[in-house]
């Protein structure tokens, strides 16, 4: 039995939430508290091992109570967002810098004809996240340099890479923006990224990464250049992949591996267009998405990384890149960007 506590300060959503996790026979709920004050009482007392956690609340926000908790009592945490306007998605990517594990809208109304869908993928991500081992963490507003990373000088060079192409699911927000902030501000390549997000985030997501991380982030859009040093993340809905002229390609609705967008059909036309030309990043998540296609780079020529198992949230996509060898390296986040850095030379000639 996964024992679940409810954070929320509106009273139809604690009790919309209870039923519907005390409705399926592995979850039972055992706390709803009104406020982020409760909530770490509350944890520290019933020892919950997985939170919902409203992300705006009066007095003890949601972000300031996931901090508290991951400082005090590391407890799996799912934010549950009500208003997915860029102010409150910012905040629910701060929440998972501090130490929450994925952010979710809030399911509608049972009149809804996506309720039974939002429901289920809520009850689903409560279970998995339930799982997750977590650690304590301290949460810090100020930006920390990477790590310089001693191999990067042994590092085999692509013949003159043209991009970086970033995958990531869950865990993933936190280490794209350590990734990001330990880039330096001229640094030569584009990075497109595929995160596994749900939707509605992807916007503030990509204003919080330019925020935080100092680097230029753009949701990317059908026909864009790309230009060096800058981000761009795919959004909801479509394939992102690349083009012939550097420039960015989509198809809309075709998921794959569950997603859209996917990881795979990113690398995938990274490997079709670029060849050995391109670095590939493969980082935290469930599932599989990319790691085939990782391979795909790999077997072209193009330089690989996956985020090693100790650094991961869920080594699930990076763990199946491992076993087909499709990893040049498996790296730790705070020592990627100095490895993009030796590797992107190259293109600086």
């Amino acid at each position: 039995m996964i024992k679940v506590l409810i954070v929320d300060d509106s009273a139809t959503t604690r009790h919309f939430l209870e039923q519907v996790f005390n409705a399926d026979p592995a979850l039972r709920v055992i706390g709803q508290a009104r406020d982020g004050a409760e909530a770490i009482e509350m944890v520290e007392r019933l020892a919950p091992d997985v939170i919902t956690m409203d992300i705006c609340m009066p007095g003890l926000s949601g972000l300031e109570a996931t901090a508290r908790i991951m400082e005090e009592h590391p407890t799996p945490i799912v934010i549950l967002s009500g208003n997915l306007d860029d102010d409150e998605v910012m905040s629910s990517c701060r929440a998972m810098e501090a130490g929450a594990l994925v952010a979710l809208a809030k399911p509608s109304g049972g009149g809804h004809p996506d309720h039974g869908t939002a429901v289920a993928e809520l009850v689903q991500t409560v279970k998995l996240m339930s799982e997750v081992r977590v650690v304590k963490r301290w949460f810090r507003s100020k930006k920390v340099l990477p790590q310089v990373f001693s191999q990067a000088a042994d590092a085999t060079l692509p013949g003159n890479p043209k991009l970086v192409a970033v995958g990531a699911s869950t865990g993933g927000p936190v280490v794209i923006n350590t990734l990001l902030a330990g880039l330096t501000p001229d640094f030569p390549l584009p990075v497109l990224i595929v995160q596994h997000m749900a939707a509605g985030f992807i916007r503030g997501f990509a204003e919080w990464l330019g925020i935080s991380s100092g680097l230029p982030v753009h949701i990317a859009a059908a026909g864009e250049i790309m230009l060096p040093g800058h981000a761009y993340i795919a959004p909801d809905g479509c394939q992102t992949m690349v083009a012939n002229d550097n420039r960015i390609a989509m198809v809309a609705g075709v998921a794959e591996y569950g997603h859209c967008p996917s990881v795979a059909a990113l690398f995938r036309s990274v490997a079709m267009v670029h060849g050995g030309q391109a670095i590939g990043i493969l980082l935290t998540g469930m599932g599989s998405d990319g790691a085939r296609e990782l391979k795909m780079m790999k077997d072209k020529g193009a330089v690989t990384i996956a985020q090693d198992q100790a650094s991961s949230v869920i080594y699930g996509m990076p763990g199946e890149a491992a076993k087909l060898g499709a990893a040049t390296y498996e790296l730790p986040p705070d020592k990627m960007a100095a490895m993009l850095e030796r590797l992107a030379v190259g293109s600086k000639r």
